[in-house]
């Protein structure tokens, strides 16, 4: 069986070198067009396969797919795929691969097939990929959690005495979850400015995105039951870009010890694309080091981060972008295992395509943060547009995107985007 992520695998599709999507990636998503779906896919170059009818030609009879095939690859989530297990994910990507490699004619050789099974990507509308029960976000960055602490609590003690010891989260909102593209509307809230008495309610003035990835469980477990470190990984099926929207206004004034609640509940944004973590094997690396050494069941010796290189950019409305920020996965403190073993830990259950986000990501150099909060360091540091403008927090009719890719010895895994752009706020 060959390598999947092997380098040197070549596609008789034509792929860019600077694709996101070459035959070492094969990435699972849902579309539909108006003639199909929706339907299960797997982005390709410039193209999408389309599962559903790769089954119908009987390319995947052979695999134990179990009675639901070809019928999984027809519907408008990821989840009932995913939960076919890790067997079933990886003989699908494996055999996808067979068809798509340059040698393999089984596919090419028929034109019908062909114009059956590839939808070009700007014909096709891409749906949220899973559909999440429970959405838990975590504040994983050592940089983004100290600037936090400065600006807000004490700059001589800035991260919370437990941070260094435990994956903080909180649970968000997983219905307002929207697939990149989605525009954003500016939420109202209650917020109080320093200098007055009373709080006020109206349209957020300090609305922010915040630079994350997010990981899709794929294997659930009982209630009461917990998922040991070394385990932690075989329930995550695959990775997302993820724009965690915030109102640092309204969240200021609500903040309460149990988390976030109006000011980042009204969206969050995910890329269409999940990506395996089969496919990032290759872009294993270390984290940064853990002082204090954490308590056993959270300690980790083999490398659980990964080498995702992430920009944001931001284009106003009738204007070019701007790159703002360009930061990096793999700089995160707590891992993803730690985060899911934490997360179990209590006897919580997860479940098939569970959402858990990173928090934001920030690097320690002004260009690699993470959130227009410390971009502009709380208003007082404007951030320059290329049309001239500035920023201290986005503004109605910018869009904001977000990219990310792995890059080594030849080989280029990408994520896509995730896009939105900010609509006013409703009048109430």
């Amino acid at each position: 069986m060959a390598n999947l992520n092997d380098p040197a695998l070549r596609s008789w599709i034509d792929i860019p070198p600077t694709s996101d999507f070459p035959i070492q990636n094969l990435p699972f998503g849902v579309f539909e067009t108006d003639e199909r779906g929706p339907h299960l896919g797997v982005a390709i170059g410039e193209y999408v396969l389309d599962l559903y009818a790769v089954a119908q030609f009987g390319f995947f009879s052979d695999l134990d797919l179990g009675p639901k095939m070809p019928k999984v690859f027809r519907r408008r989530s990821l989840n009932q795929f995913i939960a076919l297990g890790r067997p079933a994910w990886r003989a699908v990507r494996q055999r996808v691969s067979e068809l798509l490699r340059h040698d393999n004619p089984a596919l090419s050789s028929s034109l019908e097939v062909m114009r059956e099974c590839l939808v070009r990507q700007s014909e096709a509308r891409m749906l949220r990929p899973i559909k999440p029960q429970n959405y838990t976000d975590f504040y994983s960055s050592i940089e983004h959690a100290t600037n936090v602490g400065m600006m807000f609590r004490d700059p001589a003690n800035a991260l919370l005495p437990n941070w260094r010891h435990i994956p903080i989260g909180y649970h968000g909102r997983a219905s307002s979850i929207v697939v990149s593209g989605t525009n954003i509307r500016r939420p109202n809230g209650q917020r109080k400015a320093p200098d007055v008495a009373a709080p006020t309610f109206g349209p957020s003035q300090q609305l922010d995105f915040e630079l994350e990835m997010a990981f899709v469980v794929g294997k659930g477990t009982e209630l009461g039951a917990t998922v040991p470190l070394t385990e932690a990984e075989d329930h995550i099926f695959g990775l997302m870009l993820f724009n965690d929207w915030s109102a640092r206004d309204i969240q200021s004034w609500e903040y309460v010890p149990l988390g976030p609640f109006l000011g980042k509940s009204f969206g969050s944004s995910v890329s269409p694309w999940v990506v395996t973590l089969d496919a990032l094997e290759p872009f294993r690396v270390a984290g940064p080091g853990q002082e204090p050494e954490p308590l056993p069941y959270l300690a980790q010796s083999n490398p659980h981060n990964f080498d995702i290189k992430l920009e944001v950019a931001i284009q106003p409305e009738n204007g070019e972008e701007t790159v703002v920020s360009r930061s990096n996965f793999g700089l995160m403190y707590w891992s993803m295992a730690q985060q899911l073993t934490h997360q179990s830990s209590n006897g919580c259950n997860l479940e098939v395509g569970d959402v858990y986000a990173s928090g934001t990501i920030s690097g320690a150099t002004p260009d690699s943060l993470g959130s227009m909060l410390e971009l502009a360091w709380k208003g007082t540091r404007p951030v320059p547009l290329a049309d001239g403008s500035e920023r201290k927090f986005l503004l109605d009719g910018d869009t904001v995107t977000m990219r990310g890719y792995c890059e080594r010895d030849g080989l280029r895994i990408g994520f896509g985007e995730v896009t939105g752009t900010v609509l006013p706020a409703n009048s109430l």
